[in-house]
């Protein structure tokens, strides 16, 4: 089978029957380490806040307001990023210089941020911080726009796109839990606590070596796609498909399959921000089951068997198509979210432990682990479906906008998500912790146990009810995008 893709479509004798420009499966895993080489950033940047507080003396209400300002900062940037990069061609491509400049950037941000904001004079801490902060969200941009956007280039095969999900949920899931297990199993017991300024400086050089050698790899795994003939190239400002302004709006208004995408994945979103916040993490794993190093050891344990659901996901969305895939999933997150907060709400829930295993820790650690690849579905299905919204933004208009469909998605996303860190900050300061956030081994509350479960449980819960009433809008099934495909194959003979 010809799989050139310098073309969009291969010709065979049924006209019927849509061919599509594929990808190496290497070429889509190594650019898939672009999302890892960002998560690890993510991962680490989630301590930011204990940073703040305990070493750079930010109240805990200062900092999760202006972590929550720069986020909605975050979202504007989105869509300026997203129509450099639709304006974008050349020698160097498209996508790798956003991707070469973003993570050179990171490291750049993120060494001055925790190297040097403590060490500033406490008058000018908080307009410094801010400022670094400032970079640290536009070089994330640059590299996360490329993630979502590039997509469409890659392969745009309806059984191979599910496949991004298996890399992405791989290397996201390695990247959280690579960095839960080294912040409990080696910088916390190495330094003590978070208020050591050595333990950060630790954290963000090996965050900046494994991000480079990610990102490194990826540009790799997109170099030959990166090209101007992979490419609808915009013509003039008057033709119909010129990327302008205008045109962004005619999208924003009339693409609804991106609208109801952005909506599901956002609600995703700021429950993700809300239970995946460090303070959660340390009032459910520190203070309720009062064993903070099994948050560090979860995640590898469970690995193997989330994965393993993550392929099972990918099998089916292969069959039945991502969006059919991805509603079947969020029910299954549901119940064993639901599972998670009953067995929070155990009396010997504090007796989970990999030395002296009993009951509960083996029914704790199946819930986990099946819920984890649940959600790693549902978070990261959504990624491939932005480039569906885009070879359908083709279809309907002639545009081809990918850096439009991952800014408009990334906007959305961060401006909702950006609430979560404000919502766990303004509930954290209502139970007491307005001025320090809580630590490992403080006493538990009947207030820290509901409070917990809210943030965990109900919140997410919550948002995957939401993501379920927008995909009953949405309607890029597996049929309708191989109907999409067998239009655009007549479009494209027509015009050679």
């Amino acid at each position: 089978m010809n799989t050139d893709t310098n073309v969009l479509f291969e010709n065979t004798e049924n006209k019927n029957i849509p061919q599509y420009k594929r990808a190496h499966l290497w070429q889509i895993g190594f650019f898939s380490l672009n999302t890892c080489a960002t998560n690890l950033y993510l991962a680490m940047m989630a301590y930011v806040s204990y940073y703040a507080n305990g070493i750079a003396g930010i109240s805990v209400v200062m900092i999760s307001l202006l972590l929550t300002v720069m986020r909605v900062f975050n979202g504007v940037t989105d869509p300026i990023v997203g129509y450099i990069i639709d304006k974008t061609h050349g020698r160097f491509g498209k996508f790798r210089p956003f991707m070469s400049l973003g993570n050179i950037l990171l490291a750049i941000s993120c060494s001055l941020l925790y190297f040097t904001t403590h060490h500033i004079p406490m008058f000018l801490r908080i307009p410094y911080f801010i400022l670094v902060y400032g970079l640290f969200i536009i070089a994330f941009t640059f590299q996360t726009a490329v993630t979502k956007s590039a997509q469409s280039i890659i392969t745009n095969d309806p059984k191979q796109r599910p496949i991004c999900t298996f890399f992405d949920s791989t290397f996201i899931s390695a990247a959280y839990g690579g960095v839960a297990l080294y912040v409990s199993e080696r910088l916390i017991p190495h330094y003590g606590s978070f208020n050591n300024p050595k333990l950060f400086a630790e954290f963000i050089i090996v965050t900046v070596v494994l991000s480079m050698l990610c990102t490194l790899l990826a540009i790799l795994g997109i170099w030959s796609k990166d090209k101007d003939e992979n490419f609808v190239l915009p013509q003039g400002p008057g033709h119909d498909n010129a990327v302008t302004i205008r045109a962004y709006l005619d999208v924003l208004w009339h693409n609804r399959p991106i609208q109801m995408l952005v909506i599901a994945a956002s609600t995703d979103k700021f429950a993700s921000v809300v239970y995946s916040h460090a303070a959660v993490t340390v009032m459910m794993y520190g203070i309720i089951m009062n064993n903070y190093s099994i948050y560090g050891l979860i995640g590898i344990i469970t690995a193997v068997p989330s994965l393993l659901i993550v392929v099972f996901g990918i099998s089916l969305a292969r069959h039945f198509g991502q969006r059919r895939v991805l509603i079947w999933f969020t029910w299954a997150s549901i119940v064993f979210q639901a599972l998670i907060g009953l067995l929070l709400l155990s009396d010997n829930i504090n007796t989970v432990s990999l030395k002296h295993i009993n009951f509960i820790t083996i029914l704790f650690f199946t819930v986990f682990a099946i819920l984890n690849g649940c959600k790693s579905i549902t978070n990261n299905m959504v990624i491939p479906m932005i480039a569906d919204c885009t070879d359908y933004e083709l279809y309907r208009s002639g545009r081809f906008v990918p850096g439009l469909m991952g800014a408009l998605f990334s906007f959305v996303d961060n401006f909702v998500s950006s609430l979560g860190t404000a919502f766990v900050g303004i509930m954290l300061s209502i139970i007491g912790f307005g001025n320090a956030f809580p630590q490992v081994g403080d006493a538990m509350t009947p207030l820290i146990l509901w409070s917990t479960i809210f943030f965990y449980c109900i919140t997410p819960i919550i948002g995957w009810i939401i993501s379920l009433i927008s995909m009953q809008y949405y309607r890029l099934d597996k049929k309708r995008m191989e109907d999409i495909m067998r239009e655009l194959n007549r479009n494209n003979k027509k015009s050679a």
